[in-house]
């Protein structure tokens, strides 16, 4: 009933940009924060950025902090996250996740990757 898709992924040269989205069915997203995770290969999954029910907190990993940007448009369901200036360690399938509010904060939802359900992720790769 309750699911998130994400798109938006693609192969693309160091120093371009993508834009992720993250699209809300069988619930409405402005009750929820909402982050993005990604998970590099050989490598744990990290927080990348997150964001509170109407935008008004963000969190950032601080290898992003600076390209990367959280938005979201409750009236589409969908959040989004930018993403510029490229580099070839962003190179992960991006996943997003939705909590409940309340009940967490930015930096505790970013901070936290263990007991979440994953979908498929979009896959982002950086390469010249």
């Amino acid at each position: 009933q309750l699911q998130l898709v994400e798109s938006g992924g693609g192969l693309v040269q160091p120093g371009g940009s993508l834009r992720l989205s993250c699209a809300a069915s069988g619930f409405n997203l402005d009750y929820y924060v909402i982050g993005w995770f990604r998970q590099a290969p050989g490598k744990e999954r990290e927080g990348v950025s997150c964001i509170s029910r109407f935008g008004a907190s963000t969190n950032y990993a601080d290898s992003v902090r600076g390209r990367f940007t959280i938005s979201r448009d409750n009236a589409k369901n969908t959040v989004y996250l930018q993403m510029n200036s490229l580099k070839t360690e962003d190179t992960a399938i991006y996943y997003c996740a939705a909590e409940p509010f309340p009940g967490i904060t930015v930096q505790a939802m970013c901070a936290r990757t263990a007991n979440r359900s994953w979908g498929q992720g979009t896959q982002v790769t950086v390469s010249s």
